[in-house]
């Protein structure tokens, strides 16, 4: 008998398809094709994002830095171009000599010297900050055309500042001989109108200084920026600070301080004495603000909430990054919670392990001018071709709140009772009205205290802000608040002259 074999069984079993079996198939390579697909089309949207942010945010910073390779080939294409004031006056420039050498010049000499910085022994100051610009040309494409084809250089892009000669002339020699630093700004747009520290350097002769200047002997420190990143004892001008962590712990009954002080303040063995002795009798809050009352802050800052004090000395930037460009040191506030009573009585006057820059000073003082807001602090106004023509503008713009408009008020009045009746008398007139407050820090026993003033004017339209050291210059009241009043003359006399 025949035995008829299931052939299709036996196919099957050699690797024939079953019935709808190649469809499987075929939705299973389906979905890996679309699965890649979707993974290719991924990742190149990944780079076309990476692309655009390098572009926008990360070109300039990566053209910048020193260990970039291509700098070279910009600067054998580019001549460096200028660097100017907010008048076009120029700050440094390249000239071209008869053989073709490129001389870095600074007409200004120290004068602009931190500020402004140099390009030789490495880059500081603006020509680091705006070293991508310097080197980019934007003229007449021609002209490029035509340069490049007979091997000549392009001009590169003038970088037109915010600084102001006028201004910085007056900080500059209104320090005279005393070491120290000087910053102004405009509260509303944060635009930095002058920074001075002194000593200086002449950048033109860098190069040939380099071993004096970098010596461990030398202990001028010419090359510090002492405006943005000199350390120093706030004294006074700290009570800023503990005023309006006061004014925040105590929002319903701070005008009902009172305080009477007879030239010192003791507590469990303690004493902190005003300066100089001087007795006030007895105060209100402004009162003991404006006369800079060691005693009555020393009172107010051993009842404050340790916690919430370093709470508020971060929010106005102590211990924390600050929206600055240019190279800075960030001002330091350590008191602990448990600390001893002695840390916390000098913590409130200023001295203790409290350091701040002049830099930071000036924020703070612009701040409380602008009803709390912080504008992020500006150098470069905008950029333009070796032809004149704008190509690029730099729009103020906000960094935040560091605090209440209703708090910045009150901080304002009391910052105005210290030139009314205060300490800052001396800047009483009746051109502008001012607000500020003055402080004398101890740094050394034997030597002068160092001597600050912060402050704004005028009080209802505030258009500079200001914060002055002048190191060993004494009290803040006879060293720098006449620094300050300089600098307003010449601000607001321009001003009425232009009017």
């Amino acid at each position: 008998m025949r035995i008829r074999k299931p052939w299709s069984k036996i196919r099957n079993a050699y690797g024939r398809s079953r019935p709808g079996q190649d469809r499987n198939i075929r939705k299973d390579a389906d979905k890996t094709m679309l699965f890649l697909s979707r993974l290719v089309a991924a990742v190149f949207a990944a780079m076309l994002v990476y692309e655009v942010w390098f572009l926008t945010v990360r070109r300039e910073d990566t053209i910048n830095n020193s260990y970039n390779a291509r700098l070279d080939s910009f600067a054998r294409q580019v001549v460096r171009g200028r660097i100017t004031t907010n008048d076009g006056t120029v700050l440094a420039e390249t000239v071209i000599g008869a053989d073709g050498s490129e001389t870095r010049t600074y007409p200004y000499g120290a004068l602009f010297a931190h500020a402004v910085g140099y390009s030789t022994m490495g880059r500081t100051g603006l020509e680091n900050l705006a070293h991508f610009y310097l080197l980019s040309s934007h003229g007449n494409p021609v002209e490029h055309m035509f340069r490049e084809l007979t091997g000549e250089k392009n001009i590169g892009d003038t970088v037109v500042t915010t600084f102001d000669l006028a201004l910085q002339q007056t900080a500059c020699d209104a320090l005279g001989d005393h070491r120290g630093a000087v910053v102004v700004m405009e509260p509303s747009t944060g635009k930095v109108l002058a920074m001075v520290s002194k000593p200086g350097f002449d950048p033109n002769t860098v190069s040939l200084d380099w071993d004096t200047l970098v010596s461990p002997d030398n202990a001028s420190a010419q090359l510090l920026n002492r405006a943005a990143q000199g350390l120093y004892p706030p004294g006074s001008i700290f009570k800023t600070v503990i005023l309006l962590e006061y004014i925040r712990e105590h929002p319903d009954d701070y005008g009902d301080f009172r305080f009477t002080c007879d030239g010192s303040y003791e507590a469990e063995g303690y004493t902190i004495r005003c300066y100089h002795g001087n007795v006030h009798g007895t105060q209100d809050l402004k009162q003991a603000f404006a006369n800079s009352c060691n005693g009555a802050f020393a009172y107010i800052g051993s009842c404050l909430d340790a916690e919430k004090l370093a709470a508020t000395a971060q929010e106005l930037l102590f211990n924390s990054d600050m929206p600055v460009a240019l190279p800075y040191t960030e001002s330091s506030f350590s008191m602990e919670k448990d600390a001893d009573l002695w840390e916390r009585l000098q913590t409130s006057i200023g001295q203790g392990k409290t350091q701040i820059t002049p830099l930071h000073g000036a924020l703070l003082a612009a701040a409380a001018a602008n009803g709390g807001v912080l504008m992020k602090p500006c150098f470069i106004d905008h950029i333009e071709n070796a032809g004149g023509d704008r190509i690029r503008s730099f729009q103020p713009s906000v960094y935040g709140s560091l605090m209440r408009p209703e708090e910045a008020a009150v901080l304002a009045g009391m910052m105005r009772a210290v030139v009314e009746e205060g300490t800052a008398s001396a800047l009483q007139n009746d051109r502008y009205t001012a607000a500020g407050k003055t402080g004398s820090a101890e740094f050394e026993g034997g030597r002068d205290t160092h001597a600050w003033f912060i402050g704004f004017a005028p009080v209802t339209d505030p258009q500079l802000a200001v914060s002055v050291i002048v190191e060993e210059g004494g009290s803040g009241g006879a060293a720098a608040v006449p620094v300050a009043a300089k600098l307003f003359e010449t601000y607001f006399s321009r001003a009425l002259a232009i009017r």
